[in-house]
């Protein structure tokens, strides 16, 4: 059996009214790929940030290669070999990749920095991890998956012995997630243990040893990830086995309630499709394929360079995004924290945001009314929260992408874009948003367009779905020919187009 070398024992963290961790014991041994899995809200990033030190625990003890200690800092969680690479990176964008890498330690010669001993230092180590990348590259001139890479290197090169990766996969394409899984397998061989934290379940059960289940700021169970099923593991997570994961379609759609003729800019070229009433239209696509771009150029927040767009047959003109809420068009953006919600604000005031017109009292805001509306979508989406009045920020990612929607139902559009709708979102969140999904088409007569990277989640959701490939439509499948391998060859620019 491998040795401990990180227990955590009893530790809990208490916040107003909410217990984050709640008794929580869990040991990791050294150089395995252990995962921690749960819900949003379940206590996983709690838990982290108290291995970093970004957080000092209520109670309990952390006991780190024989070590006891009531609590960590961040400066100390790092000399002791504890680093995180989190969704939002840690990157001077203007300095180079080595410059990052040595960051507050960086090598000196004659008083001066030695960048060509840093450059050597880290090319070093790119090429034991089989990364093909220069040291003196600039961290802005690299991609989201290559940053993420450059955030592995510095724990590297900090000597760390226990690494942290918070849904490192979120933003890679498929091809960038295997090198990072085999980046991973280089790093266990060397003996580094890893804490896991992802919401999708087949990495668990493709790269990980052991699996910690938390709930509700409570330790659940940790069992080898062999001995697990992984209905087993969705149970434990989720305190219930859940029904069909896509709920199947009981009303037919109707006519056409949306049409894009010949649609240009910059980025897409000639697009054209219609959106029927009760449907749920998929966008497929590699990144970069335009999927994204469509879908702001009809919500107006890119520049339009030709093409129409008609709204129950007639043609609408919109130059921004206030003029789509007004026609009825909604947009649930990819970049939840950035685009979607504002975390400085509170859960009520978010909601609101859009559709304050209803919450007016001549020109006032009604209170009551503002509240009411709030009430009625948090209670409506089942937003964990102490109550309407806490700030975004403080909410867990999967009920921040609660609140996002919540602001766009609230508007009351009747067609609806959902841009990457269940990213970084747990199992049971997601099932409740795809349940949320169909009540909208079927029983209140919506119309959503949902973009998605997620094949299992266009092929279980869609009606029809529409592969992009270079910014322009290369295919459309009804629901009689989805397979993801027809996808895929649309999508890679093997068929159509």
């Amino acid at each position: 059996m491998q040795n401990c070398i990180l227990e955590v024992r009893h530790l809990s963290k208490y916040y107003a009214g909410v217990k984050a961790l709640d008794d929580v014991s869990v040991t990791f041994r050294e150089g395995e790929i252990h995962a921690l899995a749960g819900e949003n809200g379940a206590g996983k990033s709690t838990l982290i940030k108290t291995l970093t030190g970004a957080i000092t625990p209520t109670g309990g003890e952390i006991v780190l290669e024989g070590q006891i200690y009531d609590k960590l800092d961040p400066v100390g969680a790092i000399d002791k070999g504890i680093s995180a690479i989190y969704q939002e990176f840690n990157l001077v964008p203007y300095l180079t990749v080595a410059e990052n890498v040595f960051y507050g330690k960086e090598m000196m010669k004659n008083g001066l920095v030695d960048k060509r001993a840093m450059n050597a230092e880290v090319q070093k180590t790119l090429d034991e991890m089989g990364i093909k990348l220069k040291p003196s590259t600039l961290v802005s001139d690299l991609g989201v998956a290559y940053q993420q890479i450059i955030e592995i290197v510095k724990a590297v090169a900090a000597n760390s012995k226990i690494l942290i990766m918070d849904e490192p996969t979120a933003p890679l394409t498929n091809t960038e997630t295997q090198v990072l899984f085999n980046i991973i397998s280089n790093l266990r061989k060397k003996n580094v243990t890893i804490i896991y934290i992802s919401h999708r379940l087949e990495e668990i059960f493709h790269m990980c040893d052991r699996v910690t289940v938390m709930r509700d700021g409570k330790y659940v169970s940790t069992r080898n990830v062999g001995d697990i099923t992984q209905k087993e593991l969705i149970a434990d997570m989720v305190g219930r086995t859940l029904g069909e994961d896509y709920p199947q379609r009981a009303k037919p759609v109707g006519d056409t309630v949306l049409e894009v003729k010949g649609l240009n800019n910059d980025r897409v070229r000639d697009v054209s499709f219609r959106l029927k009433k009760g449907e749920i239209l998929g966008f497929a696509g590699l990144v970069g394929a335009g999927r994204t771009e469509v879908m702001q150029a009809i919500y107006g927040a890119d520049k339009l360079e030709g093409g129409q767009v008609y709204l129950n047959g007639k043609p609408i003109r919109i130059k921004d995004p206030s003029k789509a809420l007004d026609k009825g068009i909604g947009l649930i953006p990819e970049d939840r924290k950035n685009q979607g919600i504002h975390l400085g604000l509170s859960i009520r005031q978010n909601i609101t945001f859009s559709s304050l017109k209803q919450a007016m009292t001549g020109p006032f805001i009604n209170k009551k009314k503002d509240t009411a509306i709030s009430e009625e979508y948090g209670k409506k989406l089942q937003i964990r929260m102490p109550g309407i009045n806490q700030l975004a920020m403080n909410l867990s990612g999967g009920n921040q992408q609660k609140v996002v929607l919540a602001k766009v139902l609230a508007t009351k559009c009747d067609v609806i874009i959902f841009d990457e709708p269940t990213r970084g979102i747990d199992v049971g969140a997601k099932q409740e948003i795809y349940m949320l999904m169909r009540q909208l088409v079927e029983e209140e007569g919506k119309s959503i367009i949902m973009v998605s990277s997620e094949m299992p989640e266009l092929i279980g959701m869609s009606d029809r779905i529409l592969i992009m490939h270079n910014g322009k439509i290369a295919g459309e499948l009804g629901r009689e020919d989805f397979s993801q391998e027809l996808i895929l060859e649309y999508a890679s620019g093997l068929i159509g187009g």
